[in-house]
């Protein structure tokens, strides 16, 4: 877990694509798609059933090793808004273990905005938020170009591409300028957009970065406007 400055603060880019943040002992995720695979199959689209359980065995790893006090999910944490009735029991019962044991909130997305009208629905635990700020930091779904004050998103699933001994290799990366950090997407079945995509440019300005982080040490990549 190798530490790194953002907005005056210091925080932890894991390789597992979290965020953690350890004067809160705070870890943040964006984009867990919960219920992705069967959403699909209402459309007929068949896909192995385990995305829910396989990003919720990560999530609590996660939470072991880190010992984290506040969880912090950044929009799109379920792939619709009804995605947490359709959880497994067996997946139910896991997330309610996690959101019991922590300060736990729900950041809305495009995909679950619902979720905010839907105050009289349990989503196994936790408070439901459109954004938040924490400590001077915004936390939201997606990065408003405009704004000034840093900020935490997600929404974009950003995937740096680059030719190591001959072949090509995709990782899952951060995207960072002076004020914006886009967090690559925690859940098991999503995809991802390229660093240099244009919405991406278009949300964080020119001269940002591609942060790969390791277990001892986090790698810079200039993003090409």
């Amino acid at each position: 877990m190798v530490p790194f400055s953002f907005a005056g603060h210091e925080l932890c880019a894991l390789p597992e694509a979290a965020l953690f943040w350890p004067a809160r002992r705070a870890l943040i995720v964006a984009d867990l798609h919960f219920e992705k695979a069967s959403w699909f199959a209402r459309w007929g689209q068949l896909l192995p059933p385990y995305d829910s359980l396989a990003t919720l065995d990560a999530l609590a790893a996660l939470v072991a090793r880190t010992q984290a006090r506040e969880l912090w999910c950044l929009g799109d944490s379920f792939h619709d808004s009804a995605g947490c009735q359709r959880l497994p029991e067996v997946a139910q019962q896991r997330l309610r273990a996690l959101t019991d044991a922590l300060d736990w909130t729900w950041i809305t997305g495009n995909h679950d905005a619902a979720l905010a009208e839907q105050v009289a629905i349990d989503h196994c635990g936790g408070r439901v938020a459109i954004e938040a700020e924490v400590d001077g930091l915004l936390l939201r779904h997606e990065a408003e170009p405009g704004e000034l004050r840093p900020e935490l998103s997600g929404h974009f699933h950003p995937k740096l591409r680059i030719r190591a001994r001959g072949r090509a290799v995709a990782r899952r990366c951060f995207v960072a300028s002076g004020t914006k950090l886009i967090l690559p997407a925690f859940g098991a079945l999503t995809g991802g957009l390229d660093v240099d995509h244009p919405e991406i440019v278009r949300a964080v300005g020119r001269g940002a970065q591609a942060l790969v982080p390791l277990e001892d040490r986090l790698l810079r990549f200039p993003i090409a406007a």
